[in-house]
């Protein structure tokens, strides 16, 4: 009797442990009853169900999940061929349809990699590798998480994110690749150089120029300065000399001894020489 007695209380413990769910913060529920849902459940806490094989439960996880997609070749708008290695942050939005349309985590992840790739695809196809690869990278990324997760959300999928982690070329066509690459790089560099020497021509003979007609200008004021100063030089002269004209001879005439005359300079003068004249006074 007392052994079918524990059995009995074994028996309700495990009748009422399979009625009690414990929803974790991290995770979402979906009940089942007879295979059909009844309930899902979001929220974190204490819950209820009738017990097993009437009600069973599924349990999906909340938090965000990442794909990382094997890396895929790819070719872009000019017929380059790349090698796109990516991945995919992804959640669970509704648990139900989930359930009901991939049932379990891989086959999400298997749906997933077709879509992102188809996505990646078509979206790189219409884009140079060049952009790809540097200017327009964060806008192709931002096109393709969008489209895929207008395809993922008939599955109760929501794609946060499509990023490429890394872009390489095929071994075979790497070396004529990077040469055709530094090929243009170089004509691109030699474009500028000339537009450069083009340009620096341009400054230096409009720098000569207006040199020219800076020193032009600057010789014709002084000109005109040096004229004036002359002229007003001879008014001087010539009034000082009506002044006193034999002042301004004798003047003159000592101006010419010093020019003339210095310690190795010996004179032979005429006894009439205006010179010789002065001297004697």
């Amino acid at each position: 009797m007392k052994r079918i007695s524990i059995a009995l209380f074994g028996l309700a413990v495990l009748f009422l442990y399979s009625t009690i769910i414990v929803v974790d913060e991290t995770k979402q529920i979906v009940i089942l009853q007879f295979g059909k849902p009844v309930r899902t459940i979001k929220d974190p806490g204490l819950n209820f169900k009738l017990p097993a094989p009437i009600q069973v439960s599924n349990s999906f996880e909340k938090r965000l999940l990442e794909y990382d997609v094997p890396p895929e070749e790819i070719l872009s708008r000019d017929k380059k061929s790349l090698i796109i290695d990516n991945y995919v942050r992804w959640r669970i939005v509704d648990p139900l349809l989930f359930l009901q349309t991939v049932r379990a985590v891989p086959t999400a992840k298997t749906r997933l990699d077709d879509i992102v790739y188809s996505e990646l695809r078509q979206e790189l196809g219409n884009h140079d590798m060049v952009e790809i690869i540097t200017e327009t990278r964060e806008f192709i990324m931002e096109t393709v998480t969008k489209a895929s997760n207008e395809e993922t959300s008939k599955y109760g999928i929501e794609v946060i994110d499509v990023r490429i982690r890394r872009v390489d070329l095929p071994r075979e066509n790497e070396a004529s690749i990077y040469a055709r690459m530094e090929a243009e790089r170089e004509r691109q560099a030699n474009k500028f150089r000339s537009e450069g020497e083009e340009e620096a021509q341009k400054i230096r003979a409009a720098t000569d120029r207006d040199k020219t007609i800076i020193l032009a200008e600057a010789y014709k004021k002084a000109q005109i300065i040096r004229g004036e100063g002359e002229a007003e030089a001879l008014d001087i002269y010539a009034s000082s000399f009506s002044k006193d004209p034999e002042f301004y001879e004798f003047l003159r005439t000592l101006e010419t001894y010093e020019k003339v005359i210095d310690k190795k300079t010996t004179l032979v003068l005429p006894g009439d020489s205006k010179l010789f004249k002065i001297l004697t006074q």
